[in-house]
């Protein structure tokens, strides 16, 4: 009975770290390269302002991603589209 308890209690605990670590991992995921590109098909020349906007929208300041892009020559809807590739997982 108590090598039981013990074995869910190590199962537990081993389920909160993991968790714990996939929750607090950085944003590796981003796809700052995607929302360059798509700024750049956007009219965009692909410096480092663009740079700068996208990432800012993988640390989630998706207004000033947009912002950032905007004054870089890219249409509302375009730097919308590549804010939001910025904070995905590459493809």
């Amino acid at each position: 009975m108590y090598t039981s308890t013990r074995v869910a209690g190590v199962l537990t605990g081993l389920t909160l770290a993991l968790g714990a670590t996939a929750l607090t991992a950085p944003a590796s995921h981003a796809d700052i390269p995607a929302c360059t590109r798509m700024a750049a098909q956007a009219g965009a020349d692909a410096n480092d302002a663009v740079t700068a906007a996208c990432h800012r929208g993988v640390s989630g300041d998706l207004q000033g991603c947009v912002s950032g892009l905007t004054g870089a020559g890219v249409a509302g809807g375009a730097a919308n589209g590549a804010c939001r590739l910025a904070a995905h997982e590459p493809r």
